[in-house]
């Protein structure tokens, strides 16, 4: 036995009512195929007009390995070109990503091809659009948005496949403390139950998205996603309207999120090892008390 992943709701379109009621209330994900129909995205954003319209722009690029604790945070594995970017990754499997790229910034023409889906729901960040480009092994570790968003993440190109957790399981799932991501040393697709046994029964959502597809990830949810092809996937990002949310984010990003790079930056290793021996402990007591996280 490992996790026990069902798979997620999937609908062509939905009412505001209906998406309000089952899904936006409810805090549970769904796959819409159809928001994009009308979008000029879904045809016109071919890797050829990006290379186009981004050009030569030097992006930074992350593989999967472990941050290195003895490196600044967020340190990049390489750079190139953006043009030459999308040559890789269009052509041959690679682990090379680029992780929440404005490419707005540099091409604000691409905003007129998007349309933020305001008929079901309000407080859309929209000076926080952003794109998640990759090659076929590329994977984005196991995290949560410490800011709090519902997240639309709209893919393009080949298929993503993709496993959601609640946040209720953080504990099981071997949260490290105050961050907003989780050990990188199982592999979600096939994880090590012998290693880590806190995450055998552990409940999810299984998820492969598809050229135009839109995934709606609700607050607080953990994913974990890899690049079966490459591909490219647009996120977009909105409030929840409660205000316990709302403080929830900001005492996130001021506290946990703070006062986590600080001590990252203060004791680098030590800190790191720390955390990880902390998330093991948590595990086995969660696990022993048979509890979700």
């Amino acid at each position: 036995m490992s996790f026990i992943l069902r798979p997620i709701d999937t609908v062509d379109s939905i009412t505001p009512q209906d998406f309000k009621e089952k899904y936006l209330d409810a805090r549970r994900p769904l796959v819409i195929k159809g928001l994009t129909k009308n979008w000029p995205a879904r045809t016109k954003w071919t890797p050829g007009y990006l290379k186009q319209v981004v050009g030569k722009k030097v992006v930074p690029l992350y593989d999967n390995s472990k941050a290195d604790p003895s490196k600044p945070i967020n340190s990049a594995a390489a750079e190139m070109p953006f043009d030459d970017y999308m040559d890789l990754i269009m052509s041959r499997p690679t682990e090379l990503r680029i992780f929440f790229f404005n490419i707005f910034k540099h091409a604000p023409q691409l905003l007129n091809d998007i349309i933020l889906p305001r008929d079901l729901m309000g407080g859309f960040i929209e000076s926080m659009p952003a794109m998640f480009f990759g090659g076929s092994d590329a994977v984005t570790f196991l995290h949560y948005d410490i800011d709090l968003p519902h997240i639309f993440h709209t893919h393009f190109g080949g298929r993503k496949h993709i496993v959601l957790f609640e946040n209720k399981w953080k504990h099981r799932l071997y949260c490290i403390p105050n961050a907003t991501y989780a050990l990188e040393d199982y592999d979600v697709a096939n994880p090590d139950i012998k290693k880590f046994p806190a995450l055998d029964g552990v409940e999810g959502i299984e998820v492969f998205l598809e050229h135009g597809d839109t995934l709606f990830m609700p607050t607080g949810y953990w994913h974990w996603m890899k690049y079966v092809e490459g591909g490219y996937s647009l996120s977009l990002r909105a409030w929840d309207a409660s205000f316990t949310r709302k403080a929830a984010s900001m005492y996130n990003l001021a506290v946990k999120g703070g006062l986590d790079s600080l001590l990252k930056m203060a004791f680098k290793g030590n800190y790191a090892r720390y955390r990880e021996r902390l998330a093991v402990k948590r595990a086995d007591r969660a696990l022993a008390k048979n509890q979700p996280g």
